[in-house]
């Protein structure tokens, strides 16, 4: 077929340069004070504010192949960590204009590729020494203690002592009638185990801006009380001036239960069998400044530790947390919820009502529930047309059999609630919504195997194969009130609450009254998520703040270092004469800081973000003034473990927080960032290798006419 050929391997390097102004775009959602940006959709004028290289990566215009393999590297990392692919964007972008320099001084590419490659392997068995157990970190976190601040900026005394404390989470005064009463923040009681938490497990932000005072536990001799002005003040809390991803840390907190209801209060650590504490304290750690969804987190993972009944178990089921945003209510309605909440339309939430306080017979669907649905791998007959599948002798609409089969079968097993994964066919939610049977579809696989565990409800593909063994019974549904009681009217859409006593599912029920903001409140709490999931996986984590990428600069100049000696040293043996050997080393010099540029660009745009840095080139003359302690030292990691341990590794610069002397810990996952560094290269090696761009199909026709036509080679 007709075609277009472009020379891309030139000096200026096509593919390259786009490369670099696709991944521009990612630059301000570095660090963990990074700027939102706002996506706007020219077909409904609706924007979108992100904070996610994902989000933002879908919304570019990606037509060219070098964007299109850009989205598959970060689609990739999200698939596999949900984390680090701001790291990865960023860095191609840093590592393509640092690979354009090296062909623009003649540097061939196949030693860029073959030192680069070497190089970043390098560096990465080198910070293996900065590695961390979570053992380690937790007693580090245990043993850390908080001291008053000096530093009078209320800017950085950030109310993150509240959100750290259980007591000021989930207990708010309501109506005091005894000096010792306590009352959770949702008041629904229902018999069973799923009583540890309630509807509204945690509402980390509630009542932050009234003058509300909380109820202390009994037994519990000091009270705190939340000011006017929304401080919460307690005679044994002390503030610890926080900035950036450093938080303060408590010297007590922990998550208790009873049978009936959930006694949230303070114990010190080696009250803490079940690592409620560690894993709230390590939450905190891996935040990277995400302050309203460590508090989730934190209830979220003391309330799979206490199910655990404090096994030493010390993992975070993710397959136990689902999400819903509700659009209307202000974020501090935002809470844990066990059980299941979701939206329906008003005329399911008329069913819902009806169904309330009554216990369901439930039936979960593996497939979409319609009358064309075939299972995958459904094979249909050769040789063999389909007139109809279901013929009516009576002459009825098409369809109508079908929906009266599906109805009387589920009015023969009596089910009141049906769970499909995938679509549901609006006719028959409607007739069942006539019959009081409410169906909720698009329902992931996760909340399937959760209410089958618990219900006894087995999964099926089509209605036709239920039977009495399939159907589950316990389940209960009402609808979604907030903190204070109120249920929900959202307009469109009705938030409703199904729950099973002793269900393993969570659902952190997300509320903003901005519409913009619902998919950057999704993404910040899934990160964070995934973040202290992949920690405890692997069981390990690199210290935070630079300490990995600075220890990377130190180790490239060594390797440059050595390679001008040996260069020496081989060419004195081979030829008597060094200066034969000078092109191979100042190639291999070129490419190494090349390499290294990325991580420099990387530390001070991290820097300047954070405000550590009043601009790019203070925190450039920042990064090299600690890369050459670092060098001097003799021991790099050793000097970069003792920046750590006095509470960052480029901090001391002019933000707003410089003064403070010591700052809490910042840990990073270590497979998520080792992997964004390898992928990002591995995607800039790929595009440099390619040498030709070869347009087929219409686009070729266009290009005859575009100004850009004088590039290519029509063939």
């Amino acid at each position: 077929p007709p075609m277009a050929f472009r020379d891309v391997n030139a000096r200026r390097h096509i593919g390259l340069q786009q490369l670099s102004s696709l991944a521009s775009t990612g630059r301000t959602l570095l660090g963990p004070m990074k700027s939102h940006k706002f996506i706007v959709d020219e077909s409904t004028n609706q924007s979108t504010l992100i904070c996610s290289a994902v989000t933002l990566i879908e919304s570019l215009d990606l037509t060219s192949a070098a964007g299109q393999l850009l989205n598959e590297a970060i689609q990739a990392q999200n698939k596999e960590f949900k984390t680090g692919m701001s790291t990865l964007l960023f860095l191609v972008g840093a590592w393509s204009n640092a690979v354009v320099e090296c062909l623009q001084q003649n540097v061939p590419v196949s030693a860029i590729v073959s030192v680069m490659s070497e190089g970043l392997n390098s560096c990465c068995e080198r910070v293996q020494c900065l590695q961390i157990s979570i053992h380690d970190v937790k007693k580090e976190l245990r043993s850390s203690r908080v001291r008053p601040s000096t530093f009078g900026s209320e800017t950085c005394q950030v109310g993150c002592d509240s959100l750290l404390n259980p007591q000021n989470l989930l207990y708010f005064q309501r109506e005091i009638s005894a000096p010792e009463e306590v009352i959770p923040i949702n008041s629904h009681s229902h018999q069973g185990d799923d009583c540890i938490f309630d509807k509204g497990l945690v509402s980390p932000l509630a009542g932050f801006g009234s003058a509300a005072s909380l109820v202390k536990p009994a037994g519990e001799g000091r009270s705190s009380v939340i000011s006017e002005s929304g401080t919460i003040t307690s005679s044994w809390i002390k503030h610890k001036l926080t900035h950036s991803r450093h938080f303060s840390t408590l010297e007590k907190g922990c998550f208790s239960s009873q049978q009936g209801n959930f006694q949230g209060y303070l114990s010190g650590p080696s009250a803490d069998p079940c690592g409620c504490y560690d894993l709230g304290q390590l939450a905190v750690a891996l935040s990277h400044g995400n302050h309203t969804n460590v508090a989730l987190l934190q209830s979220i993972a003391a309330y799979q530790q206490e199910r655990a009944l404090c096994r030493g178990s010390s993992q975070l089921n993710i397959a136990g947390i689902v999400t819903c945003s509700l659009l209307g209510p202000p974020e501090s309605y935002s809470c844990v919820s066990p059980g299941f909440v979701t939206l329906v339309s008003p005329e399911q939430a008329t069913v819902v009502k009806h169904l309330e306080d009554k216990p369901l017979r439930l039936v979960l669907m593996d497939g979409d529930l319609t009358e064309q649905y075939r299972h995958l791998g459904f094979n249909r007959p050769c040789n063999v047309r389909t007139i109809s599948e279901h013929p009516s002798l009576r002459g009825g609409r098409a369809g109508d059999t079908w929906l009266s089969t599906m109805l009387d079968i589920l009015g023969s097993f009596e089910v009141n609630l049906v769970l499909v994964k995938g679509n549901v066919c609006k006719s028959l939610m409607e007739r069942c919504m006539a019959s009081r049977v409410l169906l909720i579809g698009s329902v992931t696989r996760d909340v399937l195997c959760a209410f089958g565990e618990v219900t006894g409800a087995q999964a099926v593909t089509y209605l036709s194969q239920l039977n009495a063994s399939c159907v589950g019974q316990g389940a209960r549904v009402e609808l979604w009130q907030a903190s204070d009681g109120r249920a929900m009217d959202l307009g469109e859409l009705v938030p409703v609450w199904i729950n099973v006593p002793g269900i393993p599912l969570l659902t952190a029920v997300l509320t903003t009254a901005v519409p913009a903001k619902v998919q950057l409140l999704e993404d910040q709490f899934w990160t964070l998520v995934y973040r202290l999931h992949h920690a405890l996986n692997d069981g390990k984590v690199f210290p935070g703040g630079g300490a990995v990428e600075l220890l990377c600069l130190t180790h490239i100049q060594a390797l440059i270092e050595q390679t001008v000696g040996r260069a020496d040293k081989a060419a004195v043996a081979e030829f008597g004469s060094p200066w034969l050997a000078v092109p191979v080393a100042e190639y291999k010099s070129i490419v190494l800081q090349a390499l290294a540029s990325g991580w420099k660009r990387y530390l001070s745009v991290v820097l300047c973000n954070t405000a550590e840095a009043a601009s790019e080139l203070e925190a450039c003359a920042s990064v090299e003034h600690h890369l050459k302690k670092a060098t001097a030292c003799g021991s790099p990691s050793a000097y970069i473990l003792e920046l750590f341990r006095r509470g960052g590794v480029l901090r001391g610069g002019s933000g707003p927080c410089a003064g403070h002397s010591e700052a809490s810990k910042v840990y990073d996952n270590v497979g998520a960032k080792m992997e964004a560094w390898r992928r990002a290269l591995d995607l800039v090696l790929l595009v440099l290798q390619t040498d030709a761009e070869i347009i087929t199909g219409p686009k070729r026709d266009q290009l005859l006419n575009s100004p850009v036509s004088s590039e290519f080679m029509f063939l």
